[in-house]
């Protein structure tokens, strides 16, 4: 197994899940204030 190549996918992995949280709760937010 090739342990730089791991930890590069899961560095690549842990960054698009951060990402991808805050967008969502960006989206949240702006549908909270647009919507309500």
């Amino acid at each position: 197994m090739d342990y730089a190549e791991h930890e590069r996918t899961y560095a690549f992995f842990t960054g698009l899940t951060k990402y991808g949280t805050i967008a969502c709760v960006v989206v949240l937010v702006l549908m909270a204030i647009f919507l309500l």
